[in-house]
């Protein structure tokens, strides 16, 4: 089943005032404070505002910085990486590449023997599809990336 993945107004006008800083705004939500900062169901994480589909549970692993933190995005395709000098450092931002939503950051201290990067991401950027639900959503082509539990 082929999906298309869109910003629109539409999508946009759903998110809540919190969902909106982050994605729109380049905005960070506080550590530990994400709704999905300590989800360990199985499924996959899209993008709140176009719905392409970003990381998978199986790639999520807990790196205690607050943020939900993957190894690798489900559908590099998806992702594009950014060059971030803001706030006095240099960082690379993470960004949809369809709804162009601001995700978070990427960086090179994740766990080593799975491939060495932690893509700190913001909840507030993401919705969970859980593993049972991903059929029915249109995200079937991804079930073989998602562990059972």
């Amino acid at each position: 089943m082929s999906k298309t993945y869109v910003r629109s107004d539409d999508a946009l006008s759903k998110l809540t005032p919190e969902q909106f800083r982050v994605t729109q705004q380049n905005g960070t939500e506080r550590p530990f404070t994400g709704e999905y900062n300590d989800n360990k169901a199985a499924g996959i994480y899209v993008d709140i505002v176009s719905g392409e589909p970003l990381f998978a549970s199986s790639d999520k692993f807990e790196s205690g910085c607050g943020w939900p933190s993957f190894t690798k995005p489900i559908e590099p395709a998806h992702v594009k990486e950014l060059r971030d000098v803001s706030h006095g450092m240099i960082r690379t931002e993470v960004r949809s590449t369809h709804g162009d939503s601001h995700l978070g950051h990427v960086f090179p201290d994740g766990p080593r023997d799975r491939g060495g990067l932690r893509y700190c991401i913001n909840s507030a950027s993401l919705r969970f599809v859980p593993k049972a639900q991903m059929e029915a959503e249109g995200y079937g082509d991804y079930l073989d990336q998602v562990e059972d539990i």
